[in-house]
């Protein structure tokens, strides 16, 4: 499992989604079994591919921020992507980071400055999080 996977697993979206795509895909071939409309199961299976993009809203930063109340280390989350990786309990070290980085497609030039590494890491995770129907604050994303 890929470390991305396990951040959204810990949040709980990659079961959300598996969970919403599920219903749609039994729709599917309920409406081809119509001989009458052999056409439209088509458009409607074109429709239905479509439909799993939308992943409703988790309340990620409720979450992040009874995890972050609840722990006794004083980890801001919001900032940095090592206090955000030990809130959900995943290995923060430099070697998983850079794993993660390569992962999620990180230039080259900035895996050579671990900070700067990390700042591109922490924003393209809460960018992919949100992505994933996470809600994560427009200010954390800019």
């Amino acid at each position: 499992m890929s470390i991305f996977s396990t951040i959204l697993e810990k949040l709980g979206l990659r079961n959300q989604a598996k969970r919403n795509t599920a219903p749609q895909s039994t729709a599917t071939p309920a409406a081809s079994t119509n001989p009458s409309t052999s056409s439209t199961p088509s458009a409607s299976g074109a429709a239905t591919q479509t439909a799993p993009k939308a992943v409703p809203i988790s309340d990620v930063f409720a979450q992040l921020e009874q995890r972050a109340a609840a722990n006794p280390q004083k980890l801001n989350w919001r900032n940095s992507i090592v206090d955000l990786l030990k809130l959900l309990d995943i290995d923060s070290s430099l070697s998983a980071r850079k794993e993660l980085a390569t992962e999620l497609g990180c230039p080259p030039e900035l895996m050579a400055d671990s900070a700067k590494m990390n700042m591109w890491l922490h924003k393209t995770v809460l960018v992919q999080i949100a992505a994933n129907g996470g809600n994560i604050p427009k200010e954390l994303l800019d």
